[in-house]
Formats: structure tokens, sequence, C-alpha cells
């Protein structure tokens, strides 16, 4: 009896966890090599489905931007990759074969100073799209 009472208190957070599709792209609506969308704000426990769409691209966790606490992950390439983010912060995310092409992505997982400084690691162009996706 108290395990199904215990079970149901946790029902209603189960249900609140959200997925989100991110498109894996070597062109797309905003250009070359991007994940669409580029940006997202998403609740601790959800869920970011990333999608390959478009052959010879991943997702891969890059090391200099994970929050205290959180793991590393890497997606094989042209696979799909459920990851879901427990630890708030940002996090970016590189495609391997394409991230000195700039091709990354930001999710910002509960609340994150907006105004945090980007690592001084990054390759250039991937410095200047992740500025220009928090500058939109």
């Amino acid at each position: 009896m108290r395990l199904s009472i215990a079970l149901l208190a946790l029902l209603p957070t189960i249900g609140h966890a959200e997925i989100h599709d991110v498109a894996m792209l070597t062109r797309g609506d905003t250009g070359a090599m991007v994940y669409e969308p580029a940006y997202l704000e998403i609740a601790a426990g959800d869920t970011v489905r990333f999608l390959p769409t478009q052959r010879g691209h991943n997702a891969a966790s890059i090391p200099e931007m994970l929050p205290d606490g959180a793991g590393r992950f890497i997606g094989k390439i042209d696979e799909e990759l459920l990851v879901v983010f427990e630890v708030e912060g940002r996090y970016g995310i590189k495609c391997s074969p394409h991230y000195a092409m700039g091709m990354v992505m930001i999710v910002d997982v509960g609340e994150v100073a907006k105004a945090a400084p980007l690592p001084d690691a990054l390759p250039t162009r991937a410095r200047e799209r992740m500025s220009e996706i928090l500058a939109r």
C-alpha cells in the first residue's frame, strides 16, 4: 500500500517532462552546418531528441560547456540520440566532424545566467555562432 501511494505521488512530476526535437542539418533555414533550433530553454528532466535529418552529423557535449555534475555525451554519426538533461545550467552541443565549421547549439536548462561568458577554448567559428545564437 505504501509503495502505491509513493508511486502515485510521483505521477504528476513524471508527466511534465517534455521531449524537444532538434534537427541536425547540412543546410537549413538558418545556414549551413546547423542545428534547428540552435537554442533551447528547457526544464530539468526534459529530453532532447537529436534527429539525423541530413547525413554526416552527430550531437556531443562540449566539455568546457557542461554544468558542474553533468555527464558528457556523444552520439554516433547519422544516429538519433536522446539526452535527458537533469542538471540545471548551460550546455554547449557540437557536431564532432563540423565543430570547427561552427555547427553548435546551446541548451539552457532551468535558471541560467544569460550573460555568462563563452569559454576561450571554443574554435573561432563555433564562438561566433554561439554569440549569434545568444544575441537573438
